[in-house]
This record gives C-alpha cells, sequence and structure tokens, in this order.
C-alpha cells in the first residue's frame, strides 16, 4: 500500500499564493472588524487561510503588520502638486488624506503611532513639508506644524466616524430628544445651545476643524518672505 505525501519543502497552495499586498488586505479587515488591538500574525493567517508562521515571508511579525497597513494608507493618498496658495495646497493633502482614511478609519490612528521609512509611508510628510518650505518655514517650525496638523485631522476624522451622543446625532428622533435633554439640563450655556449641539454632521465638523487648523497657520506665516524657487 502506498500513500501519497506532499513534496518535501512545497508550500501549502494557499501559502504559495501569499504576497504583502494581500497581507495587508487581510489587516485591514482584522482592523475594521475588531480595531488595530486585534492584529496578530493568527488573526491574519486565519482571515487567508493560512499558517500564521508563513506571513514571516513577507513580514515582520505584529509591528511589520501594522508599518505596512500604514504604507498603504498613506501611499494611496493623491498627493497634488504644489500650486505657491499655502492654504489649498495643505487643504487638498487634508482632503486626499480624509478620502482614503474614510476607507478604513480604524486604522487611521497608526499614522501617529508608526515610525515609517518607506518612500510610500513618507511620501504625504514630503508633500507638507515641502508646501510648508515654500512659505520660508523652517524646518523645526515646519515639523511642529505638520505635527499639530496631523493630530487635528486624525482627532476630526476619529470623531466623525466614532461620534457618541456627546457630540449629538443625525436621526430626528434622537435629535429631538437630545435637544429636550440638553434645555433641561439647568445650565445657560448648555441650554441656550441645546438645538446645536443636538446635532451633529461629521464631515462639516471634520471641515471646519481643518479650516479652523488652517486658519491658525497661515496666520501664523503669513508676512513671511517666500522662498526662492
Amino acid at each position: 500500500m502506498t500513500t501519497n505525501t506532499p513534496r518535501r519543502g512545497r508550500p501549502p497552495k494557499g501559502e504559495r499564493q501569499l504576497s504583502r499586498e494581500a497581507i495587508v488586505e487581510a489587516t485591514l479587515k482584522v482592523i475594521d472588524a475588531d480595531g488595530v488591538g486585534g492584529v496578530s500574525m493568527r488573526a491574519v493567517g486565519r482571515v487567508l487561510g493560512v499558517d500564521a508562521k508563513s506571513l514571516y515571508n513577507h513580514v515582520d511579525g505584529k509591528d511589520g503588520l501594522l508599518d505596512a497597513v500604514a504604507e498603504h494608507l498613506l501611499g494611496s493618498i493623491a498627493l497634488p502638486g504644489i500650486t505657491g496658495d499655502l492654504r489649498f495646497d495643505l487643504h487638498s493633502i487634508a482632503t486626499g488624506f480624509r478620502e482614503r482614511a474614510l476607507l478604513h478609519p480604524e486604522a487611521a490612528s497608526l499614522v501617529l503611532t508608526r515610525q515609517l521609512a518607506s518612500f510610500e509611508g513618507l511620501a504625504p510628510i514630503e508633500a507638507v513639508l515641502a508646501v510648508l518650505r515654500e512659505t520660508g518655514c523652517p524646518p523645526d517650525e515646519s515639523v511642529h506644524l505638520l505635527r499639530a496638523l496631523i493630530a487635528t485631522l486624525i482627532g476630526a476624522l476619529l470623531r466623525e466616524v466614532n461620534a457618541g451622543p456627546t457630540f449629538g446625532t443625525t436621526d430626528t428622533a434622537g435629535i429631538a430628544q437630545r435637544q429636550l435633554i440638553l434645555e433641561d439640563s439647568g445650565l445657560p450655556a448648555v441650554s441656550a445651545a441645546a438645538h446645536h449641539l443636538a446635532r451633529f454632521d461629521g464631515a462639516a465638523e471634520y471641515e471646519f476643524a481643518v479650516n479652523l487648523a488652517l486658519d491658525a497657520l497661515v496666520l501664523r506665516l503669513s508676512g513671511r518672505p517666500r522662498r526662492d524657487r
């Protein structure tokens, strides 16, 4: 009696089809379902139907998974060219970031926590710093402004997709109920603003936050001599 055994060293079919792109997509599925905290080599392996050990041929453990996702998110942003209009250029980058991040909002916070070295991961940072450089802003101040802008974008985005009752609601019945509660709070300022506090438009709030940050940034840099091209 003979038995058919796989040839030694030949990986299972699923593992032969593995790629970094497939691993990133699987990791995003895990993040979409369970958040960043749910990411592990085993969890991603289950999505792909492969042994977690096979992932090490493409990524360096859990940190490699998270870095790959952050690079994917940043590398897929449509980056505009510099027009010389500070507000327009930065707003265009912010809009491009939001469009990509809304596809996988739970992954957006990785932009704040991963130290990336790849071209894809650094391209959006280069884009913002290049815009600031054109205004004559020195490197140290540019980095402070970059970080403040990123924090604003991430915070506004997470609020947009995760806003709870504290930030208001969008359904008619919920708005009416929330407004009554706020009007009866016994707090004069809260009661006066109840009509507005009871409502929440995520896109409008994001736009307001970004414009507020850009107002401050443009005001800070206005009047400085521009960099010679």
